[in-house]
């Protein structure tokens, strides 16, 4: 697979995709490098910062994205490193990038110019609305397509200003829809022996997962279309404050809720209808969250989950990022990982993701560290791309490779 991806996106999409054992080719500019590898925040030997204190930092982003993969440099915008890409084109299962619409066509570099090197290419194509419609060329980051597909409008209380969700979720959402194409795209290869183009939005992916909810209908249910933690669906279904910290919990069935109200002590309200209504408790959210709320905070968070466990009652702390990062479940997945800095050989203090499905058969890790960038240029643009060892080092010299 060849990567022609930056930032976040298209990374993650072939992240993906590496620790499921593709081998994952990065091909950046030689004269820029991959812009997250030396964007801050840094990690290197004398620690976390946001200026680079040594030659060996890196930057984060970079350490986590790049794991798995293989790092090529090569001037696509020059005759003789197109020539060379085109080469590399007709030996590839995949090709991948992020552009802005238009910009792999003035390269060259698009599904037409592929295909016709290679018919039997899978192309994907990751931008921020589409390669159609009248907003495609549009520039768009995670914060815009948020807030345009209407994310932030759902996002906080009532009362509260637009706010994004805490994470960039169309950038991770978009890459894993993109994965998913590729390996339909070659399965369907493998089936019918056809390649084909894949065109993935940023935008229409986040709508997909966010559509799920009825948010169309919220105006015609009398609900905000904030509801903080809440969900239309089940009440109670929120944070709340305990002794020493919050808890979030949520009973989804009127068994659930019976539970719950005797575990609080609370079978008084076993024989009021409308408490046991669940259409009148969603209307009702505040007088439901008030009687909660009074007991959650006589007791600790630990006295909460001890009971509400041992009962099948959802439930789980709220986790500050400290406590999330020590969380034995995340560990004992091997979710936790850490990161290797190539500059400065050693390990360094963050850490990144370990690949989220597990298989009892199959091997999906991320075996490599990030590259030192075009760690891989000698022996790719050989074995690919057809360059002897005097080509090779006369690209490098002329700045091509």
């Amino acid at each position: 697979m060849l990567d022609l991806t930056r930032f976040f996106s298209g990374p993650q999409a072939t992240l993906l995709l590496a620790g499921l054992g593709a081998e994952v080719i990065k091909i950046d500019d030689p004269k820029t490098g991959d812009p997250t590898a030396s964007s801050p925040p840094y990690a290197g030997p004398q620690g976390i910062s946001f200026s680079r204190q040594t030659q060996a930092d890196m930057g984060i982003a970079y350490l986590k994205r790049a794991r798995g993969k293989k790092s090529v440099t090569l001037d696509l915008k020059s005759p003789e490193g197109k020539r060379v890409f085109m080469k590399m084109v007709e030996r590839a299962d995949v090709v991948i990038d992020n552009f802005s619409v238009g910009v792999a066509q003035r390269l060259g570099t698009d599904y037409e110019s592929l295909q016709a090197v290679n018919p039997n290419i899978i192309y994907c194509s990751l931008t921020g609305y589409g390669a159609t419609g009248q907003d495609r060329n549009l520039k768009a980051y995670d914060l815009m397509v948020q807030a345009g597909v209407g994310l932030m409008s759902l996002t906080g209380h009532p009362d509260s200003t637009p706010v994004k969700a805490g994470s960039p979720l169309s950038d991770a959402i978009s890459g894993v829809f993109a994965a998913s194409g590729i390996i339909a795209a070659l399965l369907h290869r493998h089936r019918t022996g056809q390649g084909q183009s894949i065109d993935v939005s940023m935008a229409d992916c986040l709508f997909a997962l966010m559509f799920d909810e009825p948010v169309d209908c919220y105006s015609e249910l009398g609900l905000e279309h904030r509801q903080g933690n809440r969900i239309m669906r089940f009440s109670p279904f929120n944070s709340y404050r305990a002794k020493d910290g919050y808890i979030a919990l949520g009973a989804a069935s009127n068994a659930e809720w019976t539970t719950l109200l005797k575990a609080m002590e609370r079978e008084d309200l076993l024989g009021d209808a409308n408490m046991m209504d669940l259409g009148w408790r969603i209307a009702h959210n505040d007088e439901v969250d008030r009687i909660v709320s009074a007991w959650t905070q006589t007791r600790t968070k630990g006295e909460i989950l001890e009971l509400l466990n041992a009962l099948k009652i959802p439930n789980s702390p709220v986790r500050t990022v400290a406590e999330v990062m020590s969380w034995q479940q995340l560990h004992e997945r091997d979710m936790v990982q850490p990161l290797w800095n190539p500059l400065a050989q050693a390990h360094v203090s963050a850490r990144g993701p370990g690949f989220p499905i597990k298989f009892s058969h199959t091997k999906a890790v991320y075996d490599m560290p990030a590259p030192r960038p075009g760690e891989h240029s000698r022996d790719i643009l050989k074995r690919l791309g057809g360059l002897s060892d005097q080509e090779f080092d006369r690209l490098v010299s002329a700045g091509i490779a």
